[in-house]
């Protein structure tokens, strides 16, 4: 059994399968959060996440590698404490670093000489050397860079890929100092297959923003492409298949009815609030933001046609919205566009459901607590009108045509039919 002892803070969508990673590859992992019905789900070896086994918990636990808590003073057990708390935006839209300087305050008391602290948290240059630095030292007493060693190495969770495994996709590290890198790569190094260290820490912070910036410029491309080409009377879905063929200088991006997930719909405004700073205006990634933030407006206009078609008005209309979760194949619903649909639709009269084979229940979200609660729904018939905002893999495309029932259709998930609208 290797002899390091982990602490993993957040155990979401990132935290929960580097910890069980960590914990396999024999590690003894502290895993801490917040919420307790969580931590006590894991310590009872289920699951919350489904593409996670809960036989993976389960084996971590009887091995004694892994055990949650809500405890935070368990900090001071560990050597390396790896932060993988969400930095969503503020409702203006700026940065809001609340539950890391929470969670640095939480554990600073505890760090002992010589650890790690490593924020995997997706954030701005200059965060993890100057607010989370500042925060751990005046709460620990200690010096980054010479009483404990500080890091950043940015999550690359593809959440529903099965490609996608954390021990082997590389990892981007960045120190505070030379030590402070060596110290967070032989940590990581228990568990990830490749390593990739940067200068600083703020070079990673800047890797996984490009990162997802440049996912968020070019889904703005096709978004546009999109709306331009259908009122050409071209297929947007056609006319990707057929670039893709291209076997270089081209990289197959896809429509939808807006960005969701924890990334792409918040990152680049990170760097966007960041950039006020040095006196610099980021327009073109401020431009792909307003488009694929109108996209849903766009969606609600399509619905309006299809129901128009039909001789109905969307006030009093019932619409069924297939997928609620924010791509396909996952039960994550952050940032997820179909909640903004439900809202905008049912502002405009309409009486909204929703089905989803991967959320029964709608959990609570800060910016759509009303939604809370509501549960999915079978298709069928008894609707005016579908709209397709995830291409769940569950989903008989077949069944659904034969019910006839007017669709808008956001992810290509039908073929063209007289009563489907693509959008």
């Amino acid at each position: 059994m290797n002899s390091t002892k982990i602490g993993v803070i957040g155990l979401g969508y990132v935290g929960l399968p580097l910890a069980l990673l960590f914990a396999e590859r024999g590690c003894e992992v502290v895993g801490i959060d917040i919420d307790e019905a969580k931590v006590d789900a894991l310590n009872r070896g289920e699951s919350f996440i489904r593409h996670i086994e809960a036989e993976r918990v389960q084996e971590s636990l009887k091995a004694k590698r892994f055990l949650a808590t809500t405890d935070f003073s368990r900090a001071g057990e560990v050597e390396a404490i790896l932060i993988c708390v969400p930095t969503p935006l503020s409702k203006n839209r700026e940065p809001d670093l609340s539950y890391v300087l929470k969670t640095a305050e939480a554990i600073a008391p505890h760090i002992r000489k010589g650890a790690l602290v490593s924020l995997e948290s997706t954030t701005y240059p200059g965060t993890t050397d100057c607010e989370l630095r500042a925060v751990l030292e005046a709460g620990s007493g200690l010096k980054a860079g010479e009483d404990f060693h500080l890091a950043f190495s940015p999550e690359r969770e593809d959440p529903g890929n099965s490609d996608s495994v954390v021990e082997r996709i590389p990892k981007v590290i960045g120190g505070l100092t030379e030590k402070c890198l060596e110290k967070a790569t032989a940590v990581y190094s228990l568990a990830i297959q490749r390593l990739v260290p940067v200068s600083s820490c703020r070079a990673a912070e800047a890797t996984k923003l490009m990162e997802n910036i440049f996912r968020s410029v070019n889904i703005a491309l096709v978004n546009e492409l999109k709306v331009v080409y259908a009122c050409m009377g071209i297929d947007i879905w056609e006319v990707i298949e057929a670039a893709k063929t291209k076997p270089f200088g081209f990289m197959a991006f896809y429509p939808g009815p807006g960005l969701g997930g924890h990334c792409i719909p918040i990152d680049p405004f990170y760097l966007t609030w960041k950039a006020r700073e040095f006196g610099m205006h980021t327009r073109f990634i401020e431009l792909a933001g307003e488009i694929n933030t109108s996209m849903p407006d766009y969606v609600v206009s399509r619905v309006f046609d299809a129901l128009n078609d039909q001789g109905k008005p969307i006030r009093g209309s019932r619409i069924l919205i297939l997928g609620l979760a924010y791509k396909s194949n996952v039960d994550d619903m952050r940032e997820s566009p179909s909640l903004q649909l439900i809202e905008k639709l049912e502002a405009k009269g309409a009486t909204v459901e929703y089905n989803d084979p991967y959320i029964p229940v709608i959990a609570n979200t800060r910016e759509h607590s009303a939604l809370a609660g509501r549960k999915s729904h079978p298709i069928t018939a008894d609707y005016d009108c579908f709209l397709v905002a995830t291409a769940h893999r569950d989903y008989d495309a077949e069944a659904i045509l034969k019910l006839g029932v007017p669709t808008v259709d956001t992810r290509h998930l039908l073929p063209l039919a007289k009563h489907v609208y693509p959008a």
